[in-house]
């Protein structure tokens, strides 16, 4: 067994935050009428993609629905389908779309993770769980020995990350912390991308950027 896979045995038996806890199972439990048939994950949801990746996705947490649903990060939901679409038209994934855990999907030069691990109430975690999470992004980014640049969707997931004084938060924003190039983008919510606040264009600018980065461009 790899150490990350280790570590992903590790996440997904966390049980730091009551409150996340009791919400993510009880997601599970009731399901929505359109998934009654599905066996939620209902756990933790650990980091997803190529283990040599130089570009690190990182985003807020999995959605009741989604990640809680499929036991993969942007997995079974409307975000998952735009950035899935996105990261295969700038080759980062092998197809288009993201299903389930056993769907073919592939990741190369890319890591998706998330600031916090459990689907949190109405997607607002509290800073004492994000607090109580930012160990195991530690340990993931750790074995991420070759990660270079780190897109954050999202202002939450900058904050998580950034330097302090933190660098203000936009899209297309760039800035470093340690070893990383941090980029920010919108993150892709349906908030977001039904709006045109984020565009298939937008993001894959960013991506195809953050290769240029991590190329040393």
């Amino acid at each position: 067994m790899s150490a990350l896979e280790e570590l992903e045995r590790e996440i997904t038996a966390c049980r730091r935050c009551p409150r996340l806890v009791e919400w993510r199972e009880r997601v599970a439990r009731e399901k929505r009428a359109a998934f009654r048939d599905w066996d939620y994950w209902g756990r933790p949801v650990p980091g997803f993609g190529d283990p040599q990746a130089r570009v690190v996705l990182l985003g807020l947490a999995p959605a009741a629905h989604g990640g809680n649903r499929t036991g993969r990060m942007f997995t079974g939901d409307r975000s998952g389908d735009f950035l899935y679409a996105a990261l295969h038209a700038t080759g980062f994934a092998n197809q288009p779309t993201s299903e389930n855990r056993d769907d073919g999907l592939r990741l190369t030069d890319c890591f998706i993770t998330a600031g916090v691990r459990c689907a949190p109430p109405a997607n607002k975690p509290l800073p004492a769980e994000r607090d109580n999470c930012r160990p195991w992004l530690d340990a993931e980014l750790e074995l991420l020995e070759h990660a270079r640049v780190m897109v954050c969707l999202g202002k939450f997931a900058w904050d998580v990350i950034a330097p302090r004084p933190r660098p203000k938060f936009g899209h297309g924003a760039e800035a470093r912390s340690g070893r990383y190039a941090l980029l920010g983008c919108f993150h892709p919510s349906q908030q977001n991308t039904f709006t045109g606040k984020l565009t298939a264009p937008m993001i894959e600018t960013v991506l195809r950027r953050a290769r240029a980065l991590a190329d040393g461009s």
